[in-house]
C-alpha cells in the first residue's frame, strides 16, 4: 500500500493523526522535521506527503519547493494551525493537492488523500515513461518523434536518410523500450509528458 508521510514538527499531533490515518488502513511514517524526510523518504513513489506548512529549520515552502526541484512523484497537502490563505493559493498554484486547517476534519482530510493519491500516481506514470525516454538513443528518439507526428516509415526513413527495414528495427525498438503496445499508446506516453 502506498505510504503517507506525516512531516510536523509537534510530536502531539503527528501521533493524533497517524492514529486517525491507521484506524483509515494507511500506513504512516511520522518525520519530526524537514531534513530527515528529504534525506530518507523515498520521494520517487506513490504516495502522500501530510506537510505542515510552519516547522523550525526548514518550513513546509521549503521542503515543498525542495521536493519540486528533486521531481518527487510524492503529493503534497499542506497541514496549518495558521489561516494564512495567501499562503495556500501560493502552494496550491505550485502543485499542493490541497491546504488543510488543524485541527483536520475527517471528510475533507479523505477527499484530499483520495486525490493526491491520484496525483502521485500520474507523476509517478510519467516519472516512468521519462525513466523509458532515456534510454532511448538520439536516432531512436529522432524517429520516435517523427512516429508520433503521425509520418508513415517510407517518410521516416527519407527524412532520416536511412534504409526502410532499419526504420522498421529502430520503430520496434522504440516500441519496446517506451513500454508501448501501440501506436496510439506511443503517442498517448509522449503529449502525457509534453515529450512531443
Amino acid at each position: 500500500m502506498p505510504m503517507i508521510h506525516l512531516v510536523d514538527d509537534d510530536v502531539a499531533v503527528t501521533e493524533a493523526c497517524q492514529f486517525l490515518l491507521e484506524s483509515m488502513d494507511y500506513s504512516v511514517t511520522c518525520w519530526h522535521s524537514a531534513e530527515p524526510f528529504l534525506m530518507q523518504a523515498p520521494l520517487h513513489e506513490v504516495g502522500v506527503v501530510l506537510l505542515d506548512m510552519r516547522m523550525p529549520g526548514m518550513d513546509g515552502q521549503q521542503v515543498y519547493a525542495t521536493m519540486r526541484q528533486q521531481h518527487s512523484t510524492l503529493a503534497v497537502i499542506f497541514l496549518s494551525g495558521h489561516g494564512d490563505v495567501p499562503m495556500a493559493v501560493t502552494q496550491i498554484k505550485q502543485g499542493a493537492v490541497d491546504f488543510l486547517q488543524k485541527p483536520v476534519a475527517v471528510a475533507p482530510l479523505t477527499a484530499a488523500l483520495a486525490q493526491a493519491f491520484t496525483v502521485s500516481a500520474d507523476l509517478y506514470a510519467c516519472l516512468q515513461i521519462r525513466r523509458c525516454y532515456a534510454e532511448l538513443t538520439p536516432k531512436e528518439r529522432e524517429l520516435a518523434s517523427y512516429v508520433v507526428q503521425g509520418l508513415i516509415n517510407r517518410e521516416i526513413a527519407e527524412k532520416m536518410h536511412i534504409a526502410l527495414r532499419t526504420v522498421e528495427v529502430h520503430r520496434a525498438r522504440v516500441m519496446e523500450k517506451m513500454q508501448a503496445d501501440s501506436l496510439a499508446s506511443l503517442v498517448n506516453k509522449f503529449y502525457k509528458t509534453a515529450l512531443a
